[in-house]
Formats: structure tokens, sequence, C-alpha cells
């Protein structure tokens, strides 16, 4: 049957027609809504969402098809994958803005580590180990903390980056 006679029957109402149709359609419907599902069990769902939709209306979509747009296969696999994104969309579960959760279900208690690390006392010097202090300890920004110390915020954030130089290679030596 060629498409427009096959087209012509299925827009008539032929059951015959439909069932036919489906048969030979179904496998390529499944296959371009397989690439959009989550999970296999969605496969069957959404092919039949997307049958449903092609008959909707008095077929209306069925109708809106044009041949010397595209090819059959090629317009129904169009349509089989929007239909698919359209119905995940839907299905979707809508996710809270966080401004919306109460604090007390994002709140996480502190995790303080089970003791303090022992460091060799000639591996920073007493500013690095004071930057160090004032900055991760005392929560302080750079800024507080060279207006507290007297010096330039440039000397902190160069105190921190040799501090932490020195400790890397202190760790990464004790690992090896």
């Amino acid at each position: 049957m060629a498409h427009s006679d096959e087209l012509d029957a299925l827009a008539r109402g032929d059951k015959e027609a439909w069932e036919a149709f489906v048969r030979r359609y179904a496998g390529l419907v499944a296959a371009a809504v397989r690439g959009v599902a989550r999970e296999a069990a969605e496969v069957e769902d959404l092919a039949q969402e997307v049958f449903v939709r092609l008959c909707k209306d008095d077929f209306r979509l069925l109708r809106s098809y044009n041949p010397t747009r595209a090819g059959l296969s090629t317009w129904i696999t169009i349509v089989a994958r929007s239909t698919a994104r359209d119905a995940m969309r839907r299905h979707r579960p809508v996710l809270m803005a966080i401004e919306a959760v109460p604090e007390s279900r994002l709140a996480v208690d502190p995790i303080e580590p089970a003791e303090r690390l022992k460091l060799p006392e000639a591996l920073l010097s007493p500013r690095q180990r004071e930057i160090l202090t004032m900055l991760y300890d005392r929560e302080m920004e750079v800024a507080e903390v060279a207006k507290t110390l007297g010096i330039d915020p440039q000397t902190v954030r160069s105190a921190h980056h040799k501090a932490m130089v020195k400790l890397r290679a202190h760790f990464n030596a004790k690992t090896e």
C-alpha cells in the first residue's frame, strides 16, 4: 500500500490499516524512544505514547505528514523522539529551589578531625603557622589577616602559598 493510501485508510479509521501501521513501525518507534528513555522499562510506555499522539484528534498529526519534506520512516522517527522527550520532561521529578528547602534538612554536623595533626616544629615558620591558624582555624579573610598582622595582603597570600607547598611536600613524602 502506498504511503498516501495507507495514511488515507488510517484517517478513515480503518482498524486493519491501523494495526498494520503499528506492526510496521513499532520497531522503529521503539528504537527512536530507546535513545531518550532513562530506563528500559520506559520504552514501551513511550512508544505507546507516540502512537497515541499520532492518532489523537482524528489523526491530526499523522495527516500533517508531508512526503516532499521527509520519508515516512524519518518523519515517524522525529515524531517519536520529540514525543518521548516531551513525555520525559513532563514526568521528570520537580526539583525544589534550594531556598525553599528548610535549612534543618540541609544541615550537616561539622566533621572534626579525631586528632590534630602533629607537624614537625621546623616545617613552617612561626609567621606561616600564625597565618594558617588565622585563615583556617579562625576562618579570617586574607584582608583581615593582613590588617591584624600589619602586613600587605599579598604577603599573606605568599606566606600561605609557601606554607601549603611545604605541607604538600611533607605529606607526599610520608605516603611514598
